[in-house]
């Protein structure tokens, strides 16, 4: 029987909300003097609220919510969820950063943490002195962290810079360092926040390489958090998924993903924004609604191999800006982006002559692979350097089998593109 390494019991986390800003002493004065007579924050840019300028029902915020769970020794667990689930916060709560509200957290071992850049480490010491720390801090020995100090080193590529502070590294180098000491020094759990999505492409294939090794090789824990879920599925064979503040799934991670790539998924083929909509950019021109249909201009969101997507996009335009450049991009249920297209791919230019105007694109027999697909919508100027509005995740759609191009039932998760060849014998 395998040994329980965590615990959860009824974990919950409130937060209150600040009542002050972070300026000087008098911008903190004024603005608890504004509160007082029930007046807006003075400091509050136009356009802009916070929770010192709208009332909501309370003062408080639960981060996490009964959360409930065991890890067993060895396991490699991924913990996904939308931003503002909670998964940053549980981590903190397993490393002893901070403590739950109501509740009991249990662990049995050493708990290694990278929880995001620049923790664990004293700025004013050197790389080498920092390994020794942490090692210190897990309750290694001198001659113990001695033994691991060459292969920390050689892992984390920052052997000209070892003995300078650390305080001079960038932030790649900071995240090299910290997973090496992380990763090689002995404890009995590790624990990974998304840190790793500062590390360039090659460091990252490292890091999952030998998070795989501490898991099945060495048969330490794991918890790993990362909005990667092509990452999550390579390394974890158990998903936790989050949703405002609650334990939503906790089972098989294929499940897991399944479950996560639901969670604020619309079910309908037109979506209208409005001022609920999560939105960045500046404003001077916003979406004001998409749709998709297929080629027999039929509103749907399931589609089969082969079939053609029409997308109808709605804009309006706030400023004087006479042309514009727009951007969508395709993604799979696994956040991967699968490709992007814009306008002027196709010699086409966006010249706004009234203030709403409708675009339609047309993607001809589209080969996706069944499964669920998300669009991600930007608005800028035509160099791209000035965002007018941007939507992640505007619309979804779904293909959902073979169509005409074959009766053979495709599994999910073999690829991303159906190729249809021509064969001979020779």
């Amino acid at each position: 029987m395998s040994k329980v390494v965590i615990k959860a019991e009824d974990i919950s986390k409130q937060y209150r909300l600040g009542l002050v800003g972070t300026g000087t002493i008098k911008d903190d004065m004024k603005r608890w003097w504004y509160k007082m007579r029930g007046a807006e924050d003075p400091f509050l840019k136009i356009g802009e609220t916070n929770d010192r300028s709208s009332k909501g029902t309370s003062d408080y915020v639960w981060s996490l919510q009964n959360i409930n769970f065991e890890i067993n020794q060895g396991d490699s667990v991924g913990i996904i969820g939308r931003n503002g689930a909670g998964k940053s916060t549980l981590l903190k709560i397993l490393s002893q950063v901070t403590q739950p509200t109501t509740g009991k957290i249990y662990t049995k071992g050493r708990i290694a943490s990278l929880l995001e850049v620049g923790t664990g480490f004293h700025p004013e010491l050197t790389g080498r002195e920092n390994i020794f720390l942490n090692g210190a801090i897990l309750g290694m020995r001198k001659h113990e962290i001695a033994r691991k100090l060459d292969e920390i080193i050689a892992f984390s590529g920052v052997e000209r810079y070892i003995d300078t502070p650390v305080k001079r590294y960038s932030s790649g180098m900071y995240v090299r360092l910290a997973f090496a000491v992380a990763a090689h020094l002995e404890s009995e759990i590790l624990i990974v926040d998304e840190v790793l999505a500062v590390g360039d492409a090659d460091f990252q294939k490292k890091c999952l390489g030998k998070m795989n090794d501490v898991s099945k090789g060495e048969g330490r824990t794991v918890l790993f958090v990362s909005h990667n879920m092509a990452a999550v599925k390579s390394l974890c064979t158990r998903g936790i998924v989050l949703e405002n503040g609650t334990l939503k799934f906790d089972g098989g991670v294929d499940d897991a993903l399944t479950i996560y790539s639901d969670i604020g998924k619309s079910s309908d083929y037109k979506v209208v924004f409005d001022a609920s909509t999560k939105r960045n950019g500046n404003g001077k021109m916003q979406f004001q609604s998409i749709e998709i249909s297929n080629q027999h201009d039929k509103l749907t969101q399931d589609f089969s191999i082969g079939d053609d997507i029409k997308i109808k996009i709605k804009i309006k335009n706030f400023s004087k800006e006479l042309k514009s450049e727009m951007s969508i991009q395709v993604l799979s249920s696994e956040e991967m982006p699968i490709f992007h297209i814009m306008p002027r791919d196709s010699g086409f230019e966006l010249n706004h002559d009234n203030e709403e105007e409708d675009y339609e694109l047309i993607l001809k027999d589209v080969r996706l692979y069944p499964g669920t697909y998300s669009l991600n919508i930007v608005s800028s100027n035509t160099t791209g350097h000035e965002i007018f509005d941007e939507i992640n995740n505007a619309l979804y759609f779904e293909i959902i089998d073979g169509g005409n191009y074959t009766s053979r039932k495709l599994p999910r998760s073999v690829g991303m593109f159906f190729l249809n060849p021509t064969w001979k014998k020779k």
